[in-house]
């Protein structure tokens, strides 16, 4: 039995757990007075993870810092106003599609996205620039307001890029590339599942940097592997060949994850065919003899388990399984054989596993013996158990890669090192299951969408994805800009639609195939909303609303679903209510109403709806009246809603 151990838990001990739980950076490694390495809480980086401010503070300690650090931590956590518009008209099938792609930049999406999207993401996979010195960063502010950035001349292109190269030249050349990802990493761990991953690609100039990133904002435990994805033949006159990129990957929490193996597609056909033989009726060796001939028939296409053909009472199973002990030192006891009598020959290492287990496995049937003692018995290796690893060595020629994409835009070179589909798939079909989000924030020519789309095909999945990308513009010069696509994102979203088709074509599959855009924006309200302590009361009159003029019902009720918790796929019914346009949104989640004039029947007819939320715009109300019945209204016929004024 257990001895009880009669001792108090370490408080601090526990204290510290629970920061590096919230906050994996503010936990670092110091010395005790006997020189003991143990875990300390980092004060300075708490404070400023608290703080709305810079905090300035310095100590010796094992970190990872570089200029503007802070401001980048800061940068993560402050506030913003601004919003997602939709655009039907870029989008597909708008009504009842479940995609999401944003155009915007991406560290305003990830906050415009964080509180809706909090704990619901499973996989986050990112191609972000590689910082060779040609790449363009996004030029972040850490003071000014959206709208206030927005109209500083110089800071964008004419679409509102804030976008500025990071030239090998410059002294800030790896500082500007960390500040440029680290905020976005410290967001991106917030949007992930418990369970949840992320995989970045990256190169050899910043992997080092980008790991200790990592190994702060996710914790150096969660650290899961690192991918090398082979991409071409190398012509370097190095001797080195460096023509591979890497995937970092990451766990939000390495204990919540669940084995990645899935059982290999050539495994499954021998299952089947097996099937379908005992069907047919027949004796185990008649089976036997049978699935023999038919692998041998289709071993080509049965890659590394077509020796899976010995059947007995519990189905398909290979005996090539070696009993011996791959090194010395293995256990050493007899085995008799059932029928002789005899003891079994001994591998000169000894047997793989003990006395014990050895004969669990004879009592389920899993021993294969020979005809006589003669013959070393072996284990079954069942079929089912046969497994595909997620690798950590890829191969995939990115030729193939951007010819596919090559020919999926009738021929036309619009998008340089396209990242590869089937590498992508195969991944999100080791570590998503059923209706899982993806989200890529760096989206580029959105092959994480199309592998999404590729993968639900395959096993009628119900994955969904969201795609962010800032509208950067093309090269003036590129076949691209030639063909008509000014943006990444006019790219982006032209391949979504001409893989849909094409997968559709192919494969015929009952799948999501659309996607909603949404687009970056400042807030739909005036700046009265947030300060209205600043109105003087002469102005009173010249703001009879608080809603930007040319802001739609529905770019309201966007921002209200943010605001609100409806995530971006949500359901979207429109009712008419004594002629007022009243949205239903996630099956009565929230009900909201943003036209004018709206007297008592409307709002008891929304009450009636029994929704979560209630929300209208502060001028919507018809009269007094209406204003002074709203509350006692729902107070009758739905107290347990949530009513909002906008």
């Amino acid at each position: 039995m257990d001895k009880l151990q009669l001792i108090v838990n370490n408080g601090v001990t526990d204290n510290i757990k629970k920061i590096a739980s919230l906050f994996p950076n503010c936990v670092t490694e110091t010395t005790d007075a006997d020189g003991q390495t143990k875990f300390a809480v980092d004060f300075d980086k708490l404070r400023q993870e608290l703080s709305t401010e810079v905090v300035e503070g310095k100590g010796e300690r094992f970190e990872f810092v570089w200029p503007d650090k802070k401001k980048a931590i800061l940068l993560a956590n402050s506030p913003i106003t601004a919003t997602l518009r939709p655009d039907r008209n870029l989008s597909k099938d708008f009504d009842n599609t479940q995609n999401i792609y944003i155009e915007g930049d991406n560290l305003d999406v990830l906050k415009c996205l964080k509180e809706t999207y909090l704990k619901q993401v499973k996989v986050i996979y990112i191609d972000p620039p590689y910082n060779t010195g040609k790449d363009f960063v996004y030029q972040d502010n850490y003071t000014e307001s959206v709208s206030e950035y927005i109209t500083k001349s110089g800071e964008y292109d004419d679409q509102g890029n804030r976008l500025v190269p990071n030239m090998e030249s410059s002294g800030r050349f790896h500082t500007q590339w960390l500040n440029n990802i680290y905020p976005r990493l410290k967001i991106a761990r917030d949007l992930l599942k418990e369970d949840g991953v992320i995989f970045i690609s990256i190169d050899d100039n910043e992997v080092e940097n980008l790991k200790k990133v990592c190994d702060e904002i996710f914790g150096e435990s969660n650290f899961v592997g690192q991918l090398i994805l082979k991409t071409a033949t190398d012509n370097n006159p190095s001797q080195i060949n460096i023509e591979h990129e890497y995937m970092l990957c990451y766990a939000k929490s390495k204990y919540a994850q669940k084995n990645w193996t899935r059982q290999s597609e050539a495994a499954g056909r021998i299952i089947e065919q097996y099937k379908q033989l005992k069907k047919q009726g027949g004796s185990n060796e008649e089976i036997q003899k049978e699935l023999r001939k038919w692998i041998k028939a289709n071993k080509d296409n049965l890659p590394q388990v077509a020796h899976y053909n010995n059947v007995d009472d519990r189905g398909v199973y290979s005996s090539s399984s070696n009993s011996s002990n791959p090194h010395p030192g293995g256990y050493m006891f007899d085995i008799i054989h059932p029928k002789t009598g005899k003891a079994c020959p001994k591998p000169a290492n000894g047997w793989r596993w003990p006395e014990k287990t050895f004969w669990a496995y004879d009592k389920d049937g899993d021993i294969e013996w020979g005809v006589d003692e003669t013959t070393q018995p072996h284990v079954k290796k069942r079929i089912e158990t046969s497994v595909e690893y997620l690798r950590t060595l890829i191969y995939e020629d990115n030729r193939a890669t951007t010819m596919m994409l090559a020919e999926l835009f009738d021929g036309h070179k619009i998008f340089d090192n396209p990242k590869p589909v089937n590498v992508l798939a195969r991944i999100l079909e080791f570590v998503t299951s059923d209706d899982d989000i993806i989200l890529d924030f760096f989206s580029g020519s959105a092959s994480t969408a199309h592998a999404v789309m590729q993968l639900n095909a395959k096993d009628n999945g119900k994955r969904r994805f969201i795609m962010v990308q800032i509208p950067e513009n093309t090269d003036p010069k590129s076949e691209a800009y030639k063909c008509g696509y000014k943006t990444l994102c006019q790219i982006g979203e032209e391949r979504i639609r001409r893989a849909g088709e094409k997968i559709k074509s192919e494969t015929d599959a009952d799948i999501d195939y659309g996607f909603r855009v949404l687009k970056l924006s400042d807030s739909n309200m005036l700046d009265v909303y947030y300060t209205p302590a600043e109105l003087k009361q002469s102005d009173l009159e010249l703001v009879m609303d608080n809603v930007k003029d040319g802001r739609s019902p529905e770019d309201l009720l966007f921002q209200v679903m943010l605001e609100l918790g409806a995530t971006l796929d949500s359901s979207i019914v429109i009712k008419d209510i004594a002629g007022k346009k009243v949205y239903s949104v996630a099956d009565g989640y929230l009900v909201a109403c943003f036209d004018y004039q709206v007297t008592d029947d409307v709002v008891k007819a929304i009450a009636q709806m029994q929704p979560q939320y209630a929300v209208l715009r502060d001028s919507s109300l018809a009269d007094d009246s209406t204003a002074t019945n709203f509350e006692q209204i729902f107070k009758t016929y739905s107290p347990s809603t949530t009513t909002k004024i906008l």
